[in-house]
């Protein structure tokens, strides 16, 4: 994560960036500082999840007691000295950082296989060093943190920018995580949560200002340091040649640092020595080796700046006001710069007004003084109104055009004299053609976006600012969007319509605008959630460099157009109330990280393959728009991690039609109706995503947490012919025995050993958890979030106990503790499963009626078989498991058949 290198060039090259602070210290002078502001630490919680992770098992699935205990006692740790803290999660994987996120896949697929052969050789689990995080810890973290009171956020873009920009613009004490990036970021303080000691509250911060001044740059130059190096956005590898050049020039090498240090003080060296020597007079791609990766560069050094920055390496400063002439009247020496500036006396004013003196025409043109800056900008003086507006000036024309000074950011935005109007309107000047396109100044975007000039166009409407047309094309002005796509300028078509900007085919063509078809339009989405935010909105970058930075910019395109409903699954998403929904309906594209799989276990399926009909059924309800609606419903892309999948394309995954009494709801009833009915009407939505509509009745006599868990050990093993008898009374024993457990047993409690098997299946159980948080949000929320909680249900290594006990064939006496309580819950809950399934025609036996052994585990090594219900027939449809392979392909229902090789006893 972050910028490679930095953090072992900080630990070993430049220590004394890292201070020993106390927070509760820090937190007392920030209150003397900031009397009635109460001290605010953001948190990275997705840097802090291994640390958080404190039990000494992690293989089994999770310790959620042992778990939900160390957060408590973090919160009230923190709590205690009077410190706020307001958590961050990733809500997304940007496409940028995609190909990131998939090498770190496929890495941590080969330390899983490690861990497998481990646990096989040695029957035990590995050591620390080995450590893997428990499935599903990012999902049920936010809630535990939610139950406890504490401020959760789930991020719309990269959670480490939403971090940076919350910490600077809440004036907050700090932000604690794990990243390098925050040494990049100019934000407030960054601290370490590797280094943090809970009981003393002491931890590290490492301070960006110690390592410029070490570098001998500046704070400006760190996003080009970064992305020199490479981060998440800029492969290592792309200047890897470029870095050797630097280092093959550095005079200065350390011989008692080691090489990747020395690199990256060559790099920096090569900023402050040769680079900045250029700076503002020649753009990046002339200094440095971008090629075909120019836009990226671009794009990378910009995901650093935050709002209100901008970067001195992206813009083309005026050149130099050198000369002075003797009929200067009067100098004026800045305190600041110390350096004198000519003077113009404006005789109606009687004001002195600084003067650019051009090096070719010798002749002095007035400057407006950026208060700010204490640069002096060119100015233009109005003959009606006397009074002065900066000028942009053409490096090769040398003429001056007006420009309009934008209040918020401060730059020089070129202005239209009409001597008609008198008014100076913004424009926009083509690099190429050096023409002018007026600007719209549109109040709410304030973006500055290219207006047509065309004579039947007079009103001012924004154009097209293709790379490749510079033409001045229309674009629409609909109200809700705002986006300012290019509009087909037919005479036919002078209201406004949309035009394709495919970047395939580079040409307009008209889209549909029809209320029933927006979903089609790039404009489907609300402009107040900002969903289009393709367009970069950062005042410190201009309009040309949006060109030259991301050319393949387009519209994100939303897969629901009611904006009412794509703001309230929006608002779960941010305050981190749902899981998925969000992405589903706004980019339809979603991921799932590694699961604790062992690869070379071919009896049970991955849990990517063993959900996705449940998945497939809630595309249908966010997506389908209600009845019927899974035939119309577009590919939903699946970034889903399982054995063999490369991981190059995501899986294009179709909706499947739900079977539901009385026909599948839309999302206004489920979402927004209170009558006394429809808590019934979500309910059954649930159910009919695991196609157990059924059931109903017999779910819904169970108690709670119960009932919920009934409803995915019927699913589980409705979908999975390899699970056995021995395996339900596992799983239905340790939920009942954990219900009166204190943590501090479940801390104490050992096992005799480790089985593959067992630890497979714990986070196959986890996963249908975070899937039931899934189907729970779509449906409206029919049950308590509480209820598949896994601190409530589930307890890795006692689910571990209880399945190493009923494999020795222990009675289910022994499996309850001796507990006729238990015992009486776990033979009603075990009735609701076995009779749900098998309405479903799947009958439970255990594993010593099998017949026709084969070698492997209880002669069933390669007979798995896997069972996908569609709900158009109770015989139902699907796909097998192993017919699922990885790749860029389509899944859709076919027709199943069962696949039991060693066959069941019936």
């Amino acid at each position: 994560m972050g910028v490679r290198g930095l953090q072992g060039f900080v630990g070993s090259t430049c220590p004394h960036i890292c201070t020993v602070v106390n927070f509760k210290e820090l937190a007392e002078h920030h209150r003397s500082k900031h009397p009635g502001c109460t001290p605010t630490i953001v948190v990275d919680a997705m840097c802090c999840l291994r640390y958080w992770y404190t039990p000494e098992s992690w293989i089994c699935g999770g310790q959620w007691r042992e778990y939900f205990s160390a957060l408590r006692d973090f919160v009230k740790t923190f709590t205690a000295v009077g410190i706020r803290l307001i958590f961050f999660f990733d809500g997304t994987v940007e496409q940028d950082k995609r190909d990131e996120w998939v090498k770190r896949r496929l890495k941590n697929n080969r330390e899983i296989s490690r861990i497998f052969h481990y646990i096989k050789s040695h029957k035990e689990q590995p050591g620390r060093n080995m450590f893997f995080i428990p499935s599903g810890l990012a999902i049920f973290t936010r809630f535990a943190l939610k139950s406890l009171g504490q401020e959760t956020l789930c991020s719309l873009q990269e959670a480490d920018y939403e971090v940076a920009s919350y910490g600077l613009q809440n004036n907050c004490l700090g932000i604690l995580g794990e990243d390098t990036d925050y040494l990049i970021y100019d934000t407030c303080p960054y601290f370490s949560i590797s280094e943090l000691c809970l009981d003393s509250l002491d931890t590290v911060m490492l301070c960006r200002e110690k390592l410029c001044e070490s570098l001998d740059i500046s704070l400006a130059d760190l996003p080009l340091l970064a992305c020199l190096l490479g981060n998440d956005i800029i492969p290592e590898g792309m200047f890897e040649s470029f870095r050797y050049k630097c280092l093959s020039s550095y005079t200065s090498v350390k011989e008692n640092f080691d090489k990747k240090g020395n690199i990256i003080l060559a790099v920096a060296d090569h900023i402050s020595k040769v680079l900045r020597l250029h700076q503002g007079e020649k753009k990046l791609e002339e200094m440095l080796p971008l090629g075909p990766n120019k836009a990226l560069f671009y794009k990378g050094v910009a995901s650093y700046l935050l709002p209100g920055q901008k970067s001195p390496w992206f813009f083309q400063k005026p050149k130099g006001l050198v000369t002075l002439d003797k009929e200067v009247g009067s100098m004026s020496s800045a305190p600041e710069s110390k350096q004198e500036v000519p003077m113009c006396t404006d005789p109606e004013s009687k004001q002195g007004v600084p003067l650019c003196t051009d090096p070719d025409s010798k002749q002095g043109i007035p400057m407006c003084t950026d208060p700010e800056s204490k640069q002096g900008v060119p100015m233009w003086t109005d003959p009606e109104s006397k009074q002065g507006v900066p000028v942009w000036t053409d490096p090769e024309s040398k003429q001056g055009v007006p420009v309009c000074t934008d209040p918020e950011s401060k730059q020089g935005v070129p202005v239209s004299t009409d001597p008609d109007s008198k008014q100076a309107v913004p424009m926009c000047i083509d690099p190429g053609s050096k023409e002018g396109f007026f600007l719209c100044t549109h109040p709410e975007s304030k973006q500055g976006v290219p207006m047509c000039t065309h004579p039947e166009f007079k009103q001012g409407d924004p154009v097209c600012t293709h790379p490749e047309s510079t033409q001045g094309d229309p674009v629409c002005t609909y109200p809700e969007s705002k986006q300012g796509v290019p509009m087909y300028a037919y005479s036919e078509y002078r209201q406004g319509v949309p035009m394709c900007t495919y970047s395939e085919s580079k040409q307009g063509v008209p889209m549909c605008t029809h209320t029933e078809f927006k979903q089609k339009s790039p404009l489907g989405a609300d402009p107040e959630f900002k969903l289009e935010a393709p367009i970069c909105t950062n005042p410190g970058i201009k309009q040309e460099d949006l060109v030259n930075m991301e050319p393949e910019m387009k519209q994100q395109v939303t897969m629901v157009s009611d904006p009412e409903i794509l703001k309230i699954a929006r608002a779960h998403h941010v305050q981190a109330e749902s899981y998925l929904v969000y992405n589903i309906m706004s980019s339809g594209e979603i991921e799932c990280s590694n699961t604790l799989e062992d690869a070379l276990d071919q009896a049970l399926p991955s849990q990517a393959f063993v959900y996705r009909p449940v998945r497939q059924r809630v595309y249908s309800l966010l997506l389908g728009g209600g009845e019927d609606g899974a035939s119309t419903c577009p590919t939903v892309k699946e970034w889903f991690v399982y054995s063999g999948n490369p991981l190059r394309h995501p899986d294009l995954v179709r909706p499947l039609q739900m079977n539901i009494p009385g026909g599948t709801p839309n999302l206004k009833l489920l979402w927004l109706n209170q009558d006394a009915g429809i808590q019934a009407r979500r309910l059954d939505a649930l159910l009919g995503c695991f196609d157990l509509s059924s059931s109903r009745e017999e779910l819904q006599a169970v108690e709670n947490p119960f009932k919920a868990l009934c409803c995915l050990l019927t699913y589980l093993f409705v979908q999975v012919d390899t699970l056995c008898l021995e395996d339900l009374h596992a799983f239905i024993a340790q939920a009942l025995c954990l219900q009166g457990k204190p943590t501090v047993q479940l801390v104490d409690l050992q096992l005799d050993y480790i089985d593959a098997r067992a630890v497979q299946l714990g986070s196959l159980l986890v996963r249908g958890l975070t899937t039931l948080v899934l189907v729970n949000s779509a449906c409206g929320f029919p049950w308590r979030m509480s209820d598949f909680m896994p601190w409530n249900v589930f307890d890795g290594k006692l689910f571990h106990q209880k399945y190493l006990q009923s494999e020795k064939g222990c009675t289910v006496e022994a499996l309850v503790e001796q507990n006729r309580s238990r015992l009486t819950k776990f033979h009603a809950l075990k009735s609701v499963v076995c009779k749900a399934c098998m309405r479903e025609n799947r009958r439970i036996v255990s594993r010593q009626h099998w017949h026709s052994p084969q070698p492997g585990r209880w002669g069933r090594q390669g007979s798995g078989s896997h069972r996908t219900s569609s709900g158009y027939s109770r015989a139902g449809q699907g796909q097998h498991w192993r017919d699922q392979g990885p790749g860029n392909r389509q899944y859709e229902p076919d027709h199943w058949r069962r696949y039991s090789s060693s066959g069941w006893s019936n």
